[in-house]
């Protein structure tokens, strides 16, 4: 078992909207915003190389496909994910399972990429299983008017056609050392993997904790479209967590990339920070 992030690139978000109600007089402590109020966020992708052999990609980042429609987040440093891969010694037809925490632009735009002409999307993963949550299919072909704007059909359309998608209806083994699952509140059926070592269970924590800074439960983004919904399933994910010695991926954090989990009386805190490279 073998686990290694990846950054596919940076944009730009409001950093008020990173923290919903919370005033910037608290957040501004913990995490960097410039003078127009605008934080740097990653797109942080995870690789696992499973004891069964799998080959196991989670989320994908933004791909390039659609940065002339959003223009408005100043994408920088985006990377090439095969090339990140072949650094890695994988090349994108020995990914055996791409796993979606869900389908927002910013975690599924590499799935695919235009043919020489410009025209249609082909899959990046060609011989890859792909796991979504039903809830999150369905509300990707059919989004509430908050996450219309989210969601590019085009980047799964060739994975339906092409008979490469999973629904998965309920918490599920990917394989003996990978349990997917289900988070509601930022978006309906988010996907978040548990990923079994050796020294810990390792949680890609995707948008439900999606900085360090949101570990507190009532720091919970406006994006996240039923936040009374995020507040509970973050402390479902916090309690376990904190518990069990667990170790949580920021997918977004441009700053810290995992770290363990403490419970002081009320309050969650990070712990110890991790790397895994």
């Amino acid at each position: 078992m073998r686990i290694q992030l990846i950054d596919t690139g940076y944009f730009h978000a409001d950093c008020g909207v990173m923290f919903g109600a919370i005033p910037k007089t608290a957040w501004q402590y913990r995490y960097p915003c410039d003078d127009k109020n605008q934080c740097v966020l990653a797109m942080r992708s995870a690789l696992v190389r499973a004891a069964d052999g799998r080959i196991v990609l989670i989320d994908t980042g933004a791909g390039n496909k659609q940065l002339k429609q959003l223009s408005y987040y100043g994408f920088f440093n985006l990377t090439d994910l095969a090339e990140e891969l072949s650094k890695r010694d994988v090349s994108p037809e020995q990914i055996t399972d791409v796993v979606l925490t869900h389908l927002h632009f910013d975690h599924c735009g590499y799935l695919t990429r235009k043919d020489e002409a410009g025209e249609t999307s082909t899959p990046v993963f060609p011989n890859a299983t792909h796991w979504v949550s039903r809830g999150q299919w369905d509300n990707s072909h059919r989004p509430n008017p908050l996450e219309k704007d989210s969601y590019f059909i085009e980047d799964i359309d060739a994975l339906s056609k092409a008979n490469k998608i999973r629904l998965v209806d309920e918490d599920t083994d990917l394989c003996c050392d990978i349990r997917l699952r289900l988070y509601d509140g930022h978006t309906s059926g988010q996907i978040v993997p548990y990923i079994k070592t050796p020294e810990r269970t390792v949680v890609f924590a995707g948008d439900v904790i999606p900085l360090v800074a949101n570990v507190s439960p009532e720091w919970i983004s406006a994006y996240d479209t039923f936040p009374v919904t995020s507040y509970y399933e973050k402390v479902r994910m916090l309690e376990e967590a904190s518990a069990e010695g667990q170790a949580l991926i920021y997918c977004h954090d441009a700053y810290v990339c995992c770290s363990t989990i403490r419970k002081v009386k009320d309050f969650y805190k990070t712990d110890k920070k991790l790397t895994y490279d």
